[in-house]
């Protein structure tokens, strides 16, 4: 991340829950509910993904990490259709090693807990929300045991799909993106960032006032204990053709995705053209304009049954 990418520090944030029980003993209750089955018999035709990281022209030291992990079933067992995909993307904050550690610790802690609970169908998004302060867990402990505090505590951004056939389910935590590419609605952006910047729009700041508050984290995995996090999943379904991105803020910054969208994108939906080169093309590009940071980015090509 960049120098100046730091966290923003809320008491409120890290504030714990007083009387009956822990917001963590609430989700885990709600988890145990009986899974409703999203309504849809449309299936996949094809699943394909490719992911990337650089650590572009002015750093030494890469902070990202992301994983995939892709599956094609052709037996009858798996009801919801033959593909599902688990993809995971984060940006770690502290500094050279200390980000590198987060970043590659909660991905590992992501990718472990939720193929654990994935059976016929997806982890409900409570499950999600469980998933995501694992991870946290994961990473504050780590900053307890090597005695971290304040500035020096390390930190790491998340954002995760969960592909079953045309079922999508994804959360995030911090400024690393989804994107939505159809050819019906253009690029899409999926997420929120949290930072000072976003929270200060959501205050009633106009964009230009925004600017002042700077582009600190009010979100990350590690800094805090997890029963400040309160991450938000979606679930969506997919109806046409589409690409999802999921990027660090290395390749979002400067709204690049928005501004190359015809020239780098819009070719990713061509079944015909090979989703490698777009995306090697892609991250050219962000070496060019946003080489300051790490750049990584993971690229999901689903084509529906018509």
């Amino acid at each position: 991340m960049q120098p100046n990418h730091q966290l923003l520090t809320d008491p409120q944030a890290s504030a714990p829950k007083s009387g009956g029980i822990t917001y963590q003993e609430a989700l885990k209750k709600r988890a145990e509910r009986p899974t409703q089955l999203l309504s849809s018999s449309q299936s996949l035709l094809s699943l394909e993904s490719v992911g990337r990281t650089d650590v572009g022209r002015d750093r030494t030291h890469n902070e990202d990490y992301f994983s995939i992990d892709q599956q094609h079933f052709c037996t009858s067992d798996f009801l919801d259709g033959s593909y599902r995909g688990l993809y995971i993307l984060c940006d770690g904050m502290g500094g050279m090693a200390k980000g590198a550690v987060a970043s590659k610790l909660a991905t590992k802690t992501l990718r472990s807990y939720l193929n654990s609970r994935w059976q016929r169908h997806l982890p409900t998004e409570i499950g999600l929300e469980l998933a995501i302060n694992t991870a946290n867990k994961a990473v504050y402990e780590r900053n307890l045991k090597e005695q971290r505090a304040g500035s020096d505590r390390m930190g790491t951004t998340a954002v995760v799909v969960m592909v079953n056939n045309t079922h999508i389910r994804y959360v995030h935590i911090g400024d690393s993106r989804l994107y939505r590419l159809t050819r019906q609605s253009g690029l899409q952006l999926l997420t929120t960032d949290h930072n000072a910047y976003q929270r200060a729009l959501q205050r009633g700041y106009s964009p230009e006032e925004a600017q002042a508050f700077g582009p600190q984290l009010t979100k990350a995995l590690g800094p805090w204990s997890g029963e400040s996090l309160h991450p938000q999943s979606q679930t969506l379904a997919v109806e046409e053709d589409t690409v999802f991105i999921l990027c660090s803020d290395g390749l979002s910054d400067h709204d690049l995705l928005e501004k190359h969208t015809n020239s780098h994108l819009i070719g990713m939906l061509d079944f015909r053209t090979d989703l490698t080169n777009g995306m090697d093309q892609l991250m050219a590009l962000a070496n060019q304009k946003n080489g300051h940071d790490n750049i990584t980015a993971i690229a999901v090509r689903l084509r529906p049954q018509p």
